[in-house]
């Protein structure tokens, strides 16, 4: 299942280019005015969970961040982003299939836009909640963006969930709930697409 999910996104890489994916966006506004809202610093530690080639880690790295975590399971995509900012010494890059994979360390905060939504199964669901808990510091905060509940069913030809504020919260358990909001991304192809995102901290 790795390898067919590395495949896939490699694929889409290849067929659009890093800018005519369906979720490109020049900048991250969203993602950094959330990030500040759960409390990042320069010395935050970020974990990109689905980075590829997202320019969020230059957003970061623009504002001075000196520790950012990029996780994709496309290589390519990854290569990407690395040769765009020449591999700087901030950012860790790391390949790998998100659910088969093992935090190596602790992070301050984890952020995710639009992978959560492709895990349909209880059990992939599990797994990321699991995960999150694991690479993150007691109280580290999280910043989540999904499709909302009036958006897509399937995205780059797969299905998807969607998810209002509460469904993310209750996913997520035991979670203090910062900010959250809705946002309408508009594709390369200019097609609209309602997304939710939910920021806040663990509990315990």
């Amino acid at each position: 299942m790795s390898s067919d999910r590395a495949e896939h996104w490699d694929g889409r890489y290849a067929e659009a280019g890093a800018t005519g994916v369906s979720w490109y966006q020049a900048h991250a506004r969203t993602s950094i005015e959330l990030m500040d809202a759960v409390g990042r610093t320069r010395d935050s530690a970020i974990l990109d969970i689905g980075g590829g080639a997202s320019t969020l880690v230059d957003d970061l790295l623009a504002e001075g961040q000196r520790d950012v975590t990029v996780l994709d399971v496309s290589a390519s995509a990854l290569a990407t982003a690395r040769d765009r900012l020449g591999d700087p010494p901030e950012v860790t890059w790391v390949v790998a299939d998100l659910l088969g994979w093992t935090p190596p360390r602790l992070w301050d905060l984890w952020h995710d836009r639009a992978v959560l939504h492709f895990l349909v199964d209880a059990e992939g669901q599990a797994r990321y909640v699991a995960l999150l808990r694991q690479a993150l510091r007691p109280g580290g905060a999280f910043v989540i963006g999904t499709f909302a509940e009036d958006g897509p069913t399937y995205c780059s030809g797969l299905p998807v969930l969607r998810y209002a504020p509460a469904d993310l919260a209750d996913l997520l358990g035991d979670v203090a709930v910062v900010d959250q909001r809705r946002e309408i991304h508009h594709t390369p192809a200019g097609i609209p697409q309602p997304f939710t995102w939910l920021a806040g901290t663990l509990v315990r």
